[in-house]
């Protein structure tokens, strides 16, 4: 079988599933497994795959996600004759149920069910674990100039809110909204997190928040944007790291 990956998260998850040899081509920002996608062809950007080479290399079957890839790309791709498998995800149920599907795809469906069970029982867990705690109000940045946070219907608002968070800009109608930093002051969030992805946030902009805000510094923390954002065989874990961001925001009498 030939496949074509043009999602960090799927890329990952094939590997983990047991096709990773069956990987002609991924995209230039698909990093995981470090020592095993190196050696696999590049095929562009998420956002600008090269479409030419794609279906040059007559791939059996190209997995792709609807946020991640743009419609015209799946669109021309279809018309060229290639098998796409496109999934969106919002949740974690919702991948485990995407989890299952490409299992089926790629005829791994026994690995395949074996990453969705184990997605369903965490959040189960850590969905009846968050009852008995106490709310943590959240804002979740991923832009600088503009600032960005992630709203509703996005795929870190559900683990944080899974794990009992109530997302400060849950509100704003946009799935990443705009804000200013005087929304963030007026919001004052338990917790403040800083993703490492898409920008690369860094301690020195907790620093500058903090300025800028008046927020307190201890409100801040990095937060490992691959853990919260991608889905796929990375959920499992995401889903304990999202409780784990919260329940050090509780402190350790919650």
């Amino acid at each position: 079988m030939r496949i074509v990956s043009l999602c960090p998260s799927l890329t990952e998850l094939v590997f983990d599933l047991g096709r990773g040899s069956d990987l002609v081509g991924i995209t230039d920002y698909c990093v995981h497994p470090a020592d095993r996608v190196g050696a696999i062809e590049k095929v562009g950007g998420t956002k600008t795959p090269r479409i030419d080479r794609i279906v040059e290399l007559a791939p059996d079957l190209v997995l792709m996600n609807e946020e991640e890839n743009r419609k015209e790309d799946a669109d021309a791709l279809v018309r060229a004759g290639m098998p796409c498998h496109a999934s969106f995800p919002r949740d974690a149920l919702g991948t485990a149920h995407m989890v299952r599907s490409i299992g089926e795809a790629l005829d791994r469906p026994r690995e395949a069910e074996s990453i969705a069970r184990d997605i369903e029982k965490r959040a189960a867990r850590v969905r009846r674990a968050a009852r008995e705690k106490p709310e943590v109000s959240f804002a979740y940045l991923i832009w600088r100039k503009p600032w960005m946070a992630v709203g509703r219907d996005t795929f870190a608002h559900a683990l944080l809110t899974q794990a009992g968070g109530r997302n400060a800009f849950a509100d704003l109608g946009d799935r990443y909204p705009e804000i200013e930093l005087e929304d963030l002051e007026r919001a004052a969030p338990d917790l403040v997190l800083l993703g490492t992805e898409p920008f690369p946030f860094q301690e020195k902009h907790i620093d500058e928040l903090t300025l800028a805000t008046g927020i307190p510094r201890e409100r801040f923390r990095l937060a490992d944007g691959e853990y919260l954002s991608w889905h796929g065989s990375r959920t499992p874990a995401g889903i304990d790291y999202a409780e784990k961001l919260l329940d050090e925001a509780r402190g350790p009498h919650a």
